[in-house]
């Protein structure tokens, strides 16, 4: 296998995160602009109403939104504040929480849900025929399961790392990237 990818492959995954930046901050933008919720607080919800009883540990939301897991605690802070869900210890866990879909963020997904939807077709949806979205999500589907299986071999291994010799364990950091293999 190639150090690096050759200028076609760079140049797919600088279209990849340029659309995916694009998109997703005009999604948001509509979404704030005619109903004021933010783009992180409807991926919640969704993957929320998406669940058994409408209900995830903290955890399980956490590692199933894919907007953004940064700050995913503030936002459902202000979430619960606005009465759209609401926290539940775990009867099994003490320490563990239940992000709760309320009635009133059932009723706020389905008012947005619209407006995102209408977003997807009219910014991603529309420049794509059938074909080249089949051809789209299988090969991203394909790049989701390889990082996807990759990314649990990776937690598995750190969940018992070897000792560095001293008692401590050390990560090892690859010096900054240049401009150029930042892409």
């Amino acid at each position: 296998m190639p150090a690096r990818p050759d200028p076609g492959h760079l140049a797919a995954w600088r279209a990849l995160l340029e659309t995916h930046a694009a998109v997703t901050e005009l999604l948001a933008r509509e979404l704030t602009a005619e109903r004021g919720l933010p783009l992180k607080a409807y991926d919640v919800l969704l993957n929320l109403a998406e669940a058994p009883d409408g209900r995830l540990r903290m955890q399980e939301l956490s590692s199933s939104v894919l907007l953004s897991k940064s700050g995913l605690s503030r936002v459902v802070d202000r979430m619960e504040e606005g009465g759209l869900v609401r926290r539940e210890r775990s009867e099994d866990d003490r320490r563990g929480w239940f992000a709760v879909l309320t009635e009133r963020g059932r009723s706020t997904l389905r008012r947005a849900a619209p407006v995102h939807l209408r977003g997807i077709q009219e910014h991603f949806a529309r420049h794509l025929d059938g074909e080249e979205a089949r051809v789209l999500a299988a090969a991203l589907g394909r790049v989701s399961a390889a990082a996807g299986a990759e990314r649990d071999r990776l937690a598995l291994r750190s969940a018992s790392p070897e000792p560095a010799g001293d008692g401590a364990t050390w990560t090892a950091v690859a010096p900054a990237a240049g401009p150029a293999e930042r892409r």
